[in-house]
């Protein structure tokens, strides 16, 4: 007789079902990522003073509650925020949402204003979507289970899977929906965004102090670090219910914990696998939370739509990024919309050619007859409108981004013309600060 508390495929898309909202229920998120670096370009390290472990006490002393695997410190929340440790020390705060972007800038800025007073002067908090002068081979790994089973995994997907886990930063917005119908609306637009958005905030020109030959090396790296959880997934362009749980049953788990809460190599068994074998000991919700966390298309659906694809960029870049998907998903006229110019954009060549354009030259490459600003320039007017019909103030937060998709020029290149082909740390460190 079927156990009637196991998991099963239709529980996995009700918990879907149950996590739409009324509109006036809406939140925006948002996580922001940053590299600590020393004087000479080196990753801050995990213990020591500096060290990353300090910096976390030092939090932890201003009501930060920590989060410990034996006598490691990985992580922070207070209320609904939560500091968190990437595998080569990168720091992020995934923030409370809030009602307005402004809200959202408010507390990134608190905290990177912090981050600078508790590291100290030795320590730069550094804007970049890919680490700028260390080899990757020479940063280390923080101590936590997950990451230790997850580098032997992924060293066997793809070649520059390290490169992603120790070398890379991003931003990141999370974003409600009503139901399945709004919700597929949503990551239909932002899908057929990714390689858009990749060039627009495309901000990783440099590897070991020199030109990687891409404006968003993070990008490129993403596309070989293991192609069956990475990526535009079918389910993502087409999306219901029902097809993004079947996808996901079927990418490959990296880990599962046991019950005292350690690390287990999954050795690539789906999902759906261990439901169907489970003998009664099948698996639980929290497990399938744990396996959503290790997948990783550039729109992500949890309980949130995540939108994935920016490199990390300067404080007032980053909040322009929430403040662009907010005003394209949340008012109804305004995604419509930017779905025709979605799918236009989507029709000339292929989804990998378009990623690899917007990788390689960023806002300066080409789709069909226009070039990526063209495009990006008539985006971020629809979010404009969008953003006047849901929160006029929060307009103001798309002038950043405005004033770049006029200038025609990623970050990147920005900061190449400005720097050169291989920069001195200390200008660097000016160029690419948090704060900006």
């Amino acid at each position: 007789m079927p156990d009637p508390a196991a998991l099963t495929r239709e529980k996995l898309v009700a918990s879907l079902r149950d996590s739409g909202k009324p509109r006036r229920d809406w939140l925006v998120g948002a996580e922001f990522e940053r590299h600590l670096l020393l004087p000479d370009g080196r990753p801050l390290p995990y213990d020591g003073r500096p060290g990353v472990a300090a910096l976390l006490a030092a939090f932890a002393a201003r009501d930060w509650s920590p989060l410990r695997e034996g006598s490691h410190t990985i992580a922070l929340h207070r209320g609904r925020a939560n500091i968190t440790l990437e595998p080569g020390g990168q720091l992020e705060l995934s923030g409370a949402p809030g009602r307005t972007v402004a809200e959202v800038e408010r507390e990134a800025r608190q905290f990177a204003v912090d981050v600078d007073e508790l590291a100290g002067p030795e320590v730069h908090q550094i804007a970049l979507g890919y680490t700028p002068y260390a080899p990757i081979e020479e940063i280390g790994w923080v101590p936590k289970g997950r990451y230790a089973v997850m580098r032997e995994y992924l060293h066997q997907t793809g070649e520059l899977a390290h490169h992603m886990m120790k070398g890379t930063c991003a931003v990141q917005a999370t974003f409600d929906y009503a139901g399945e119908e709004d919700c597929a609306r949503k990551v239909h637009l932002a899908t057929l965004l990714g390689p858009l958005t990749t060039a627009i905030f495309a901000n990783s020109p440099w590897k070991e102090g020199r030109p990687t030959g891409f404006q968003s090396f993070r990008g490129h790296i993403w596309t070989r670090t293991d192609p069956a959880r990475t990526g535009f997934p079918a389910a993502a362009e087409s999306f219901t219910f029902e097809a993004w749980v079947d996808w996901l049953l079927q990418v490959p788990m990296m880990f599962t914990r046991d019950v005292a809460g350690g690390w287990r190599p999954a050795h690539g068994r789906t999902f759906a696998d261990w439901m169907a074998d489970s003998d009664g000991h099948g698996p639980g919700m929290r497990d399938w939370d744990l396996h959503l966390t290790s997948v990783f298309p550039e729109v992500r659906v949890k309980n949130t739509i995540e939108v994935r694809g920016a490199d990390c960029v300067p404080l007032p870049l980053a909040t322009s990024f929430v403040a662009l998907f907010t005003g394209l998903l949340y008012d109804d006229g305004t995604l419509e919309v930017a779905t025709e110019l979605a799918e236009r954009f989507a029709s000339h060549g292929t989804k990998v050619d378009r990623f690899e354009e917007a990788c390689r030259r960023g806002l300066e490459g080409a789709v069909g007859s226009r070039r990526l600003a063209e495009w990006a320039a008539e985006l971020v007017d629809l979010a404009d409108r969008g953003l006047e019909r849901r929160e006029p103030d929060d307009r103001r937060w798309l002038a950043p981004l405005r004033e770049l998709v006029a200038h025609g020029e990623s970050p990147a290149r920005l900061l190449l013309r400005k720097l050169g082909e291989t920069p001195d740390p200390h200008r660097l460190f000016a160029a690419c600060r948090v704060l900006g």
